[in-house]
């Protein structure tokens, strides 16, 4: 039987994301694995992901883990104080305006993190 979720990212470059994801998202990694370049993250829901360093990080172009907010509009203007640049898509069942698609269920954006992993946030409405 299944229980728990746990996210993995690639980073070409262990500190930089590292880095990143102090300064842009204020996480901090609860364990790093030296031996395997590998940093561990709990998140406050009970969510965890680890990011390890690869040569394939940034190949990826879809959406590889996703966050949810009850403000997205206070979550994105907060992380764009923090450097964080949204993507904007226009695509066949895809349109952001100001970085943000919105349905009549919810609301989402996207940011790349350092390493080219595409991250969504997201309000349910």
């Amino acid at each position: 039987m299944l229980k728990e979720l746990h996210t993995v990212l690639p980073a070409a470059d262990l500190r930089r994301a590292q880095a990143f994801y102090h300064d842009a998202l204020e996480l901090d990694p609860a364990e790093a694995h030296e031996e395997s370049r590998t940093l561990v993250y709990r998140t406050g829901a009970g969510g965890t992901f680890e990011i390890y360093e690869t040569s394939n990080a940034g190949t990826a172009r879809n959406t590889q883990m996703c966050w949810t907010t009850d403000d997205l509009d206070a979550e994105m203007s907060r992380l764009r104080e923090r450097g964080v640049v949204f993507e904007d898509y226009d695509v066949p069942g895809l349109k952001t305006v100001n970085g943000v698609a919105a349905t009549d269920e919810m609301k989402s954006a996207w940011f790349r993190d350092t390493e080219g992993n595409f991250i969504c946030i997201f309000q349910m409405l």
